[in-house]
């Protein structure tokens, strides 16, 4: 299928053509200008006072003509001159403090609408950022916001001016001439017809090309980071990674053309028509000259009023164009702004204060939240089938004391990290509820909560940014001597001090220039440094070679000591000394007790461990 082709089934596979733009939106987007209307009453002034003067410099040559020239007055002459000049000087004054307003607006606002954006975002659930093409979303947060501030730093000031410039011209037209008047403003249908049409088609193309744009921009962030970038080398892939690149920037590239095509044989039709307009009123104004019906002084001025009457039609009707566009961008933000938080904090939320790490979890089912509850569609993958229906946990019912050790251990898709993210509320239980020390943890706020537990994973996350900001993330105010102690105990202070700038180093994007066990160690120190009540470890030694497994057991023993804590094991042997283990299977608790006990019961921990003693005395080489 070729491209435009493509587009034209993806347009239609979307229910055809998109609807205008709403009042909605309409409405929040003046909201989001609320407050700076002493601004905007400030930039309307600036118009009218322009536009006003605009029509200043045709009255002036009338004068001059059926005036000055006239009479012989050259003094005169002089003087309507020099007013002509003056007034000129004036108008581009106002028309620099128009654009000074009309920036200090747009971008007032999109700078709101920006923080705005990127902070409902980052308090979404875990769920949202599943679901979500990471590339779709950067796209959303930039180049729709870029839209935005387009429409409102550029197109709707230009609105404004044009429609205060087009009254006023019309008003002085009526004074000089009435009858030349109407006949120029016979042909405004055919201006205004055509924009409506243009304007829905334009619309609907911005719509399409802002979703093709977000796809080629999914494939860019998928393909460019460290991980993406070692599985296409790995599999030898970049020619088809090229072609499928090459295609995505092929229907890119073939609807940027349709646009720019409408726009432009748009704003050509309407140069042509201004033209005619302009070619009638010379025609009849010319008559009714030869005619004496008109003077020769009034026929100039209505020729230069009505070259400036046509000019901000024009642009008025090809802004309408423009602004359905632009506000196809606000829709499509505004559309991210209402996906739904259902881990908003309550109204009445309060802080979790600390008292022990006590962590209860009573009669515990969930399931993952649908799409509808979660995620934004236009940003979605395909929903995983069954997945949000299914209970991943059922029934669960545990117990820690403070300074204890809670083991869990189970198959894969058991449902073992699942109740990591629960305890730290990345989710909401659906039956049942977590507590800790007494709190239900739906009632506290977030960051309070989350200031009290660290978690360590089997993957760990560094930003592209210094080893000391990595490390700082947990405690911004931490000094150099905080962060010698936290990585003195989580065992990776040498290998700090061998860095060639020690905590100014960049550590790369996701920590790729140290190696597994070396950015474990330091996700611990920088847990050490937040110092939590309880600390969660989901299979944080799983993925570490024997070596490095030790020192990251030390620096985690570190870490647990007088903490209440709850370790998901992949290796068994990380929680053969837990006060208490559980064994989970399909979601349910089917054993508890501590080592021995289990593994005397003959069950499925028993046959767990006995996978793993075979594992570990299988001969090298025949793994």
């Amino acid at each position: 299928m070729s491209a435009p082709m493509g587009m034209l089934h993806a347009m239609s596979h979307h229910g055809g053509r998109v609807p205008p733009v709403s009042a909605e939106t309409r409405r929040r987007v003046w909201a989001f200008a609320h407050p700076y209307r002493s601004m905007v009453a400030g930039f309307v002034a600036t118009v009218v006072l322009s536009s006003v003067l605009g029509v200043v410099p045709p009255l002036l040559f009338r004068e001059i003509i059926d005036g000055a020239i006239a009479d012989g007055d050259r003094s005169r002459i002089t003087v309507l001159g020099g007013l002509v000049v003056v007034a000129a000087l004036a108008h581009a004054l106002l028309s620099f403090l128009e654009r000074w307003w009309s920036a200090i607006i747009g971008e007032g606002v999109i700078f709101d609408l920006r923080v705005a954006l990127f902070d409902h975002v980052q308090r979404l659930p875990l769920s949202f950022f599943t679901r979500t093409q990471t590339g779709a979303l950067v796209s959303r947060l930039n180049n729709d916001v870029i839209g935005a501030q387009r429409a409102l730093t550029g197109t709707l000031g230009t609105v404004v001016a044009n429609t205060i410039t087009g009254i006023t011209t019309v008003a002085t037209m009526f004074f000089l001439e009435w009858r030349i008047t109407l006949l120029s403003l016979i042909l405004i249908p055919l201006f205004v017809l055509p924009a409506r049409r243009v304007g829905r088609i334009v619309a609907d193309i911005t719509r399409e090309g802002m979703n093709l744009n977000a796809s080629m921009n999914t494939t860019m962030t998928e393909r460019f980071n460290v991980s993406g970038a070692l599985l296409v080398k790995l599999f030898g892939r970049p020619d088809e990674e090229r072609y499928e690149f090459a295609d995505q920037a092929g229907r890119v590239r073939d609807i940027g053309i349709r646009s720019a095509l409408y726009s432009r044989t748009f704003v050509i039709a309407l140069t042509l028509l201004g033209a005619v307009g302009t070619a009638a009123v010379y025609w009849v104004g010319g008559t009714m000259a030869i005619e004496q019906t008109i003077s020769i002084g009034t026929l100039a001025s209505m020729g230069v009023l009505v070259a400036q009457l046509y000019g901000p039609l024009a642009q008025l009707t090809n802004a309408r164009v423009d602004v359905l566009s632009a506000f196809v961008s606000f829709e499509r933000v505004f559309e991210v702004l209402d996906a739904p938080n259902p881990l908003a904090d309550a109204p009445d939320a309060v802080e979790s204060i600390p008292a022990g790490g006590h962590v209860r979890i009573r009669n515990m089912s969930f399931r993952y939240p649908t799409a509808d509850e979660s995620s934004v569609a236009s940003l979605e993958t395909e929903a995983p089938n069954g997945e949000a229906n299914r209970l991943v946990l059922r029934d669960i019912d545990l117990k820690v004391e403070p300074g204890r050790m809670l083991g869990v251990v189970g198959p894969s898709g058991s449902g073992k990290s699942t109740i990591a993210a629960l305890l730290s509320r990345l989710y909401d239980v659906t039956e049942g509820s977590i507590e800790i020390d007494g709190q239900d943890v739906r009632s506290l706020w977030q960051a309070s909560l989350r200031s009290r537990i660290g978690v360590v994973t089997q993957d760990p996350h560094l930003f592209h940014e210094t080893v000391g900001a990595n490390l700082r993330y947990a405690r911004p105010e931490a000094t150099d001597v905080d962060l010698d102690a936290a990585c003195r105990a989580a065992r990776i202070l040498d290998v700090v001090r061998q860095l060639p700038e020690g905590y100014d180093t960049l550590v790369g994007e996701r920590g790729y220039r140290l190696s597994g066990g070396e950015k474990q160690r330091l996700v611990i120190a920088r847990l050490l440094l937040k110092d939590p009540d309880i600390v969660v470890l989901d299979e944080a030694t799983s993925h570490l070679d024997t070596e490095n497994e030790a020192l990251v057991q030390e620096a985690l023993a570190e870490a647990l000591a007088g903490r209440t804590s709850i370790v998901i094991a992949h290796r068994l042997s990380t929680i053969v000394n837990a006060d208490e283990i559980v064994v989970l299977d399909d979601g349910r608790i089917v054993e508890r007790g501590r080592h021995d006990e289990l593994r005397a019961a003959g069950g499925l921990y028993a046959e767990l461990w006995d996978t793993l003693v075979r594992a570990e005395s299988r001969p090298e080489g025949h793994a």
